[in-house]
């Protein structure tokens, strides 16, 4: 019989693990969350700017990229994680690859995540305006279905979002026009189509704003 100092310790359940990798997730994601909807004003949100910008990349940078290389799957599976996940994928990525390409890496990632926190209904957890990132990523979508959609969401659950409502239905009339957005097309190295070039020299997305103000 193994003795008391014999014995091999007990090893950690794979169920402790578990909790454990939960509860460091949940840090994160509400990092992410209290940082966008906290620490940033609704002004930030949409100004940009290198000093926003720089302070996302030093904040999360890497975190971001290992969202891109699938790392953070296990945020998708729960409510608490989930809408860290969706602004890491949809809004911090603007900010950290502004200008580039990259800048749109993760948007299939977002749009999916979002539209399975809607489907659960995680989006009502979370109090206007921080709710409406919830739709953006189906409005940053070159999918037309995506931008009715978001257009319907927004007038469903923001009864306030008047703006927000107004943004919506610009983005989807620009995928309207041109089934995609010829804003990104430098980024993306996509060669403007004449129709598309007219539109960026003649006023562009706030030209179609006040049309449809």
């Amino acid at each position: 019989m193994q003795t008391l100092q014999q014995r091999r310790p007990i090893p950690r359940t794979s169920v402790s693990q578990a909790c454990e990798k939960l509860v460091r997730d949940r840090v994160l994601a509400q990092s992410v969350v209290d940082f966008w909807t906290q620490e940033l004003t609704p002004d930030d949100w949409y100004a940009g700017g290198d000093a926003l910008d720089d302070m996302c990349v030093q904040r999360f940078g890497s975190l971001l990229q290992d969202l891109h290389e699938g790392r953070l799957e296990d945020w998708l599976a729960d409510p608490k994680t989930i809408f860290g996940y969706i602004l890491l994928a949809d809004q911090l990525s603007r900010n950290i690859h502004r200008g580039s390409g990259r800048a749109f890496e993760t948007d299939a990632k977002a749009r999916a995540a979002a539209k399975k926190a809607i489907g659960h209904g995680w989006d009502l957890r979370i109090e206007p305006p921080a709710r409406q990132f919830f739709y953006l990523p189906l409005e940053h979508s070159e999918c037309l279905e995506d931008q009715d959609r978001a257009v319907r969401l927004i007038l469903e659950r923001l009864p306030d979002g008047a703006s927000t409502l107004l943004h919506a239905r610009a983005h989807r009339e620009i995928i309207r026009r041109f089934g995609r957005f010829p804003t990104r097309n430098v980024a993306l190295g996509r060669r403007s189509f004449e129709e598309e070039q007219q539109f960026l020299e003649t006023g562009g997305y706030g030209r179609v704003l006040r049309e449809l103000q």
